[in-house]
């Protein structure tokens, strides 16, 4: 996924049992977090590695930090469950869409592999022409489509203030 991350964190956010704008954020960010890899990758790595490959891609890493965080929380800050259940949701939904054409290493430590569900045949002269053109792109169109009629139907539908 390119662009899809973002519009489907928000319908994580709208479709889930709590609602408020704190469980809204935590969607958002999550949903996007894993993302901020490509930064390590061109400014760090010059571009070495794909950025699937680095630990935010990789749902192992998650399930421990997960192992650590939800427990720490259900003892100490139990407030916060409903925020960081939301916003590790967020980041499986992620790494769920980003395995339709980006490949994730489901199987990590035991492989490195990335398991992709569809392959983009590189044909162009860019990959992101590639990506574009490719009938999975109007997935992710349709999630914008979506997550953008349900923003602004809830917006339409909210009584002006007094």
């Amino acid at each position: 996924m390119l662009i899809a991350h973002l519009p489907a964190g928000y319908l994580l956010s709208k479709a889930w049992p709590r609602k408020g704008r704190v469980l809204t954020v935590a969607a958002l960010i999550g949903a996007v977090f894993p993302d901020l890899d490509p930064l390590w990758q061109n400014f760090i790595d010059h571009g070495w590695f794909h950025h699937h490959e680095y630990w935010v891609h990789i749902p192992a890493f998650w399930a421990m930090i997960g192992a650590v965080v939800f427990p720490a929380l259900a003892w100490k800050a139990r407030y916060a469950l409903p925020v960081a259940t939301v916003f590790f949701a967020a980041i499986a939904l992620h790494l769920l869409l980003d395995a339709l054409v980006g490949g994730i290493s489901w199987l990590w430590p035991a492989t490195n592999e990335l398991f992709v569900l569809v392959e983009i045949p590189l044909v162009r002269t860019h990959w992101i022409w590639d990506f574009l053109f490719h009938w999975t792109f109007l997935a992710e169109i349709a999630i914008w489509l979506v997550a953008a009629a349900l923003f602004f139907r809830n917006r339409s539908t909210r009584p002006l203030p007094a």
